[in-house]
């Protein structure tokens, strides 16, 4: 088991995305890229901020993810911003459009990493958070931080 996670190397992360939803559930997923995408990504050319998947005719895709051009792809770059299929069972996809179904569930790509030589993402099931909620978090972290502060600050930590 502790192969598996020096085999991973993370790309890209979306940061904002734990603190915008509630976390339901976590799939691994396949993509779908050409070459040049490919080679960009390994460099760590990915942008998670606006992404987001949805299920269309019993496939899974993932858009607004930004995936820079290689500069030495001229001719064989694809478009940044371009749809991409994500690789999934059936029967996953089958379970994500009954969860995505209920009214404020959405599918959020956490991250993009390298497991072994293949590029995968993860993606969650989310609920999005209301302000209070996000309020209650930054008072809980704060609180925290607070004690932990006075715990060093003691000698005690």
């Amino acid at each position: 088991m502790a192969d598996k996670k020096e085999n991973m190397k993370i790309l890209a992360q979306n940061k904002k995305a734990r603190h915008e939803y509630f976390i339901i559930e976590i799939l691994e997923a396949g993509i779908e890229l050409t070459g040049t995408e490919v080679k960009s990504a390994r460099q760590g050319k990915v942008n998670l901020t606006e992404a987001y998947a949805s299920v269309k005719d019993g496939e899974v895709f993932i858009k607004q993810m930004n995936i820079s051009p290689f500069e030495q792809g001229n001719i064989f770059n694809r478009d940044p911003m371009r749809e991409r299929r994500l690789l999934l069972h059936k029967k996953e996809i089958m379970k994500l459009v009954g969860q995505i179904q209920q009214v404020g569930y959405a599918l959020i790509p956490l991250t993009v990493y390298l497991k072994g030589s293949l590029i995968k993402v993860s993606l969650a099931v989310a609920k999005g958070k209301k302000l209070y909620d996000k309020r209650a978090d930054i008072a809980k972290k704060d609180a925290r931080r607070n004690i932990e502060r006075t715990l060093k600050s003691n000698g005690r930590y």
